[in-house]
């Protein structure tokens, strides 16, 4: 049956964050990050929560945390909300199947955007300028075009508003040559190996972005992990060069929205429950092709 979950209150634990979805929580010397199923559009959370989103991104970043774990140490612990001895019974029910124990961790003030194909703002950018955060790529390239080997553009992490994409010489001076270096490589990996693997689901990854830590000085993957709200999901088969493939995300709710007369800004209008209902079945769908 699916349910519901806009916001969640645990007072045996200490609130540490809000998040458009998560909410992170301190419990002993482990965090919680709970999944709540809010959605955001152009930067503002709708007022209308999507049945068992939070679920979806639970299990799906458990997945890829689980298969990826050779490819760079990840944060998290565990999602047996029931084997958890400091949480209270009347809660587990509400924590069950969104929530994720992980390691703390100091996160990296850069988000790792690894683009395999050229879509959103790199393409806009493209378009203008021929590059993508600095990266130079070739003259004639489509929507949907396909770069081999897929480029790194990171970004800030804005507290609010739109993060902003810089060139890998900024990242270096912010988190240093050595880490940069190291999340630039385990980024790509992580990608490609995410995409190898999707293909045999016929599933492209166009885009992801990552998240690192640090913990006692070695890298950590963190956050979440290829879902549906990191990533930009295709059907295989209606990829190519020119095309605008179907997205496995939130791209029904913001093509409604761009039928509105809406500036975009807080209130945002009220979700009809066709579309609320179509973005469910959206999220559903790419966890079952990729999880099945």
């Amino acid at each position: 049956m699916r349910t519901t979950v806009s916001s969640i209150d645990l007072p045996f634990a200490e609130r540490l964050g809000r998040g458009k979805v998560r909410e992170i929580f301190g419990l002993g010397d482990d965090l919680l990050l709970v999944a709540s199923d809010r959605i955001s559009a152009f930067d503002v959370v709708m007022d209308q929560a999507i049945p068992d989103k939070g679920r979806v991104l639970t299990a799906t970043a458990e997945f890829w945390f689980d298969k990826l774990a050779d490819v760079v140490a990840n944060h998290l612990l565990s999602t047996d909300v029931d084997g958890w001895d400091d949480v209270p019974v009347e809660f587990k029910p509400l924590l069950r199947g969104r929530t994720m124990r992980c390691r703390r961790c100091e996160p990296l003030p850069v988000e790792w955007v690894v683009r395999g194909y050229l879509t959103g703002s790199g393409y806009r950018d493209y378009q203008a300028t021929g590059e993508v955060s600095g990266v130079a790529l070739p003259a004639g390239l489509e929507h949907a075009s396909e770069l081999v080997p897929a480029i790194l553009t990171p970004s800030t992490k804005a507290e609010s508003g739109h993060d902003e994409p810089i060139s890998f010489e900024r990242t270096v001076e912010l988190v240093g040559e050595p880490v940069a270096v190291q999340a630039r490589d385990a980024a790509l990996e992580l990608y490609d190996r995410a995409r190898a693997y999707a293909r045999t689901r016929g599933i492209v990854i166009a885009d992801t972005k990552f998240e690192f830590g640090l913990r006692d000085g070695e890298l950590v993957l963190i956050d979440e992990c290829l879902t549906p709200d990191s990533s930009r999901f295709w059907p295989a088969d209606e990829v190519r060069p020119g095309a605008r493939p179907t997205s496995f995300d939130k791209q029904v709710l913001r093509d409604w929205l761009a039928t509105l007369d809406w500036d975009r800004q807080p209130p945002p209008p009220e979700l009809p429950a066709e579309i609320v209902q179509k973005t469910a079945a959206t999220y559903a769908d790419i966890q079952a092709r990729l999880l099945a």
